[in-house]
């Protein structure tokens, strides 16, 4: 039976949006919400309930450095099932 942890992943996956942050956060290691909504062409507020999405689902998690909070992925079932299924998904 699959785990209820790759069931979480999987269901925070699923949106178009909440993949490409995760696959940019894959390729660039760290990003704030100011510059995922330039990279998606999404305003902030869009980006936010995406990033607390990712957030609930344990997938990523924020850091502050001064004003800025970067976020990054640390789940590592997450990276590795990136890792093993990225058909490019995560290399455009």
């Amino acid at each position: 039976m699959i785990s209820e942890e790759y069931c979480e992943i999987f269901k925070a996956l699923s949106h178009p949006i909440r993949l490409s942050i995760v696959c940019g956060l894959l390729k660039k290691g760290k990003c704030n919400v100011n510059t995922m909504s330039q990279r998606l062409n999404l305003s902030q507020s869009l980006i936010s309930q995406h990033v607390n999405i990712l957030k609930k689902a344990k997938i990523i998690k924020g850091y502050r450095e001064k004003n800025i909070i970067w976020y990054k992925i640390e789940n590592e079932l997450t990276i590795k099932l990136l890792k093993n299924i990225d058909l490019g998904l995560c290399n455009k």
